[in-house]
């Protein structure tokens, strides 16, 4: 018997510190509880029908552990050398390009978490979009700030002829 078989996930226990997969290698052959080794700091839950490599110590069927998976389907392509992602089966990716990293959300919110602070040192930071401030208590983006802010007037008091500078008050308006 072969040391490396090919087969494909049927099932991923991923409740375990390791993960456990069902390959089935050919309509007689589907081991259970194949346990699978991935790199540190990587870790993924393969779709059904996945590609599973199986290394079997001394070709001994009994003792298997699944070294790489992979799926053609959802495989991000076009990669220029040099080039790395991650990505899932719903369209998310983290492509690390030659001219940057791209992040794509495949339509779903984003959410960066327990951070006391997001810093950013770029020379300009663009948005497509509006943005939000405050936003737990406050519904209003920055955009509809500028109209308030924009539209408001207020009065000036002591107002003085002739060449004098006259100072305004800081603005009260409400939302």
């Amino acid at each position: 018997m072969s040391a490396l078989a090919q087969g494909l996930v049927k099932l991923v226990n991923d409740s375990a510190g390791i993960q456990f997969m069902q390959v089935k290698f050919n309509p007689l052959q589907t081991i259970d509880n194949l346990p699978r080794c991935a790199e540190y700091g990587l870790t993924s839950n393969p779709p059904e029908d996945s590609d599973a490599v199986v290394a079997f110590a001394g070709g001994d069927r009994s003792n298997g552990v699944v070294i790489a998976t992979g799926n053609a389907k959802y495989r991000m392509r076009q990669l220029s050398t040099g080039e790395v992602a991650i990505h899932d089966n719903i369209g998310q990716s983290v492509y690390l390009t030659a001219e940057g990293i791209v992040i794509n959300g495949g339509g779903n919110p984003l959410t960066v978490t327990n951070t006391p602070k997001v810093r950013m040192e770029t020379a300009l930071m663009e948005c497509t979009g509006d943005i939000v401030d405050n936003c737990d208590t406050n519904g209003r983006s920055m955009a509809a700030d500028r109209v308030i802010f924009d539209g408001h007037e207020h009065d000036v008091k002591n107002v003085q002829g002739g060449s004098s500078t006259i100072t305004s008050e800081k603005p009260t308006q409400q939302e």
